[in-house]
């Protein structure tokens, strides 16, 4: 069986190498290569990732940059933004180059492992923060939007049982709806999603 392998491309090694440390405990079951730029990405002839992680600001050609020169090499290939900055217009711009996702450097790593996760299982493209659902068959109802904003605040399936007053197991079927209305596997990739479609503040 083929082991996953994750470009992670950071001109930061401390960050680098602190990320690598969490997804390898995180993420056992994944190869992590680390470049320093996109460039010296581009120079390991024996890479195929099935995902990357990129910094929007390199020494070199940009991280936007970078998207196309990534594509290109490794068509098809899920990349992954990651920046310090989370402004709305950057969001944009890195998903209008072809990003699948955008991922503020200051969420925790639970976040960018289960966007990971979302990468390498192909899961649903990351829409800027602004934008919304549009009309959709079986939009959320209140109460799941409600059980939604409980989960963000980061509640289990008890509390938010109490809050709501209705019982573990009816919060444990919203939860569920939840996951398959956003097509992920699990509450920190439901939140992620919630928050890029602006569901939750």
């Amino acid at each position: 069986m083929n082991v996953p392998q994750v470009l992670l491309i950071d001109d930061h090694a401390m960050f680098r190498t602190g990320l690598s440390l969490v997804i390898g405990m995180g993420m056992p079951d994944v190869s992590l290569v680390q470049a320093a730029s996109v460039d010296e990405a581009l120079t390991h002839a024996s890479l195929a990732p099935q995902a990357v992680l990129l910094d929007i600001k390199l020494g070199g050609a940009s991280g936007l940059e970078g998207i196309a020169h990534i594509h290109k090499r490794w068509p098809g290939v899920p990349v992954v933004m990651l920046s310090s900055q989370d402004a709305q217009q950057t969001r944009q711009l890195a998903l209008s180059r072809g990003a699948q996702a955008f991922v503020s450097k200051a969420e925790t790593a639970e976040t960018i492992m289960a966007v990971l996760r979302q990468a390498l299982n192909g899961g649903m493209v990351a829409m800027p923060r602004a934008a919304r659902i549009a009309d959709d068959e079986r939009p959320l109802t209140q109460r799941q939007r409600e059980v939604l904003a409980l989960l963000h605040e980061g509640l289990p399936n008890k509390l938010i049982a109490r809050r709501l007053l209705v019982s573990e197991n009816t919060v444990r079927r919203h939860v569920q709806d939840i996951l398959e209305f956003f097509q992920v596997d699990n509450r920190a990739e439901a939140v992620y999603a919630a928050r890029q479609q602006a569901l939750v503040d």
